[in-house]
């Protein structure tokens, strides 16, 4: 009898290569080795054809509670085990626990690991009334990175950090190791668009884009980077939609500055002209959706190799939250647990693109950014066994009809997806097998490995 667990068989989708042939040798929930040929016996062993096996896709910005009473661990984890996501990175802006101290961080593990049917980690974040002060306790209960916004969406829940706080804020994460990542959109020049925009009397799906025209988010990713220059931390631009703003992050790399920039998947699948001029409220974003040739441009830019990690954004708001026929009355954010790693595997293999890209930004670089390397993002000797696999099993999508969102919208319903996900693993253990999810608390609370 071997004394691997399991060994699945199939291409072995690598961040460096691709093995063809190939196989993965899983022994007490740990990867133990990948192979190609003959893969040796096991007490699981499964012979998947041309299944895709990727490393278990790791989410770096979900928001599991921005609503009360709607989401929550529950769906969001089974949404994620349903599309390969192994591991999601939640955002701190829960309505009615702000997470900016390590009180909020530990009701909030607590409220979500019986919840969880895959890992999670958590972002923190401030009060700007508190400033700084609560930055180094949050590291100490386990956040993985900080969160900011240049723009105020709510005053409490979602507020604007102004330009002095925001570097006061830079310098106190430096001293934790951790990654400062900030939404990105001038708030003194969104504000005086939408004022325009209203006076002209446009409320129709162009509305929104009008509202943060590009100079909105590149104005904010220069004043990211550059006080992430300034203070020695590492800066992030958590979302962009335009290549302009891949091309700024760059800049600052080829400078030595630690400055990473995350594409969120609807930016790489829908544009403004089509998706958006059809679904009005349910593809209202922030930054929003844009045209379809800066969608392209965005996926020259994953080829290039400018993109450090892609992500949904995922929050399923209720869908009275999304049918405002005034496109600036919707709230802003969609799904996309469910289906990130499909679209992102057929928009890559449509365009030529290796897939290797889809190891490295889904897994390898999000396990690397929030410091959970040491136990995830790869599937090499000593890491956690999470597998995602695809099977060539073209389906048109429909959230309602999978049963595994709490919304039955997305923006995504009708796309063919040419791969699916199959099969996904969790430390070795089987979270979903085609059709069911694990049960709440399959999923743990993961705290990075903090480093000199």
């Amino acid at each position: 009898m071997s004394d691997f667990d399991l060994v699945l068989s199939g291409t072995v989708v690598l961040p460096d290569r691709i093995v063809e042939n190939g196989y993965l040798a899983v022994r007490e929930g740990k990867i133990d080795h990948v192979g190609e040929g003959t893969a040796p016996s096991a007490r699981g062993r499964h012979a998947l054809g041309n299944a895709l096996i990727l490393p278990g896709a790791i989410d770096a910005q979900t928001h599991s509670l921005s609503q009360k009473n709607q989401e929550d661990f529950i769906w969001s984890t089974r949404s994620a085990a349903a599309g390969g996501v192994t591991t999601i990175v939640d955002m701190p802006y829960d309505e009615g626990n702000l997470v900016c101290s390590a009180e909020a961080v530990r009701i909030k593990v607590a409220h979500a690991e019986p919840q969880a049917r895959v890992d999670f980690a958590l972002y923190g974040t401030i009060n700007p009334q508190e400033g700084a002060a609560r930055i180094a306790e949050q590291a100490e209960a386990g956040v993985a990175a900080f969160k900011f916004s240049t723009f105020g969406t709510d005053p409490i829940r979602f507020p604007r950090i102004p330009p002095a706080l925001l570097e006061e804020c830079f310098a106190a994460v430096a001293r934790t190791g951790l990654t400062a990542g900030v939404h990105n959109e001038d708030d003194e020049m969104v504000r005086a668009a939408m004022a325009k925009v209203e006076a002209a009397g446009i409320t129709d799906y162009r509305a929104h884009a009008l509202s943060r025209p590009p100079l909105t988010e590149l104005l904010a990713s220069l004043q990211i980077y550059e006080t992430g220059a300034q203070t020695g931390c590492p800066a992030h631009v958590v979302h962009c939609s335009l290549g302009r703003g891949y091309e700024i992050a760059r800049t600052y790399r080829d400078q030595g500055y630690a400055a990473t920039i995350e594409c969120c998947i609807h930016y790489l699948t829908l544009d403004e002209e089509n998706d958006v001029a059809r679904l009005g409220g349910k593809a209202k974003i922030n930054p929003p959706i844009r045209p379809r040739a800066e969608v392209e441009k965005l996926w020259e830019h994953v080829r290039a190799g400018n993109v450090t990690m892609v992500s949904t954004d995922h929050v399923s708001w209720s869908e009275n939250r999304k049918n405002s026929p005034s496109m600036l009355a919707n709230a802003s954010g969609v799904p996309g647990l469910e289906v990130m790693v499909p679209l992102f595997v057929m928009g890559a293999l449509q365009r030529d693109i290796p897939l290797t890209w889809a190891a490295r930004l889904m897994a390898e670089n999000p396990a690397r950014h929030f410091r959970l390397d040491h136990s995830k993002g790869a599937l090499t000797a000593g890491k956690d066994a999470d597998i995602t696999v695809l099977f060539s099993r073209p389906v048109r999508y429909d959230a309602a009809a999978s049963g595994h969102n709490v919304v039955d919208w997305s923006p995504y319903n009708g796309i063919e997806l040419p791969w699916t996900v199959g099969l996904t693993y969790l430390r070795g253990q089987q979270v979903f097998d085609g059709t069911n999810v694990a049960e709440p608390g399959t999923g743990r609370f993961i705290r990075p490995e903090l480093r000199p």
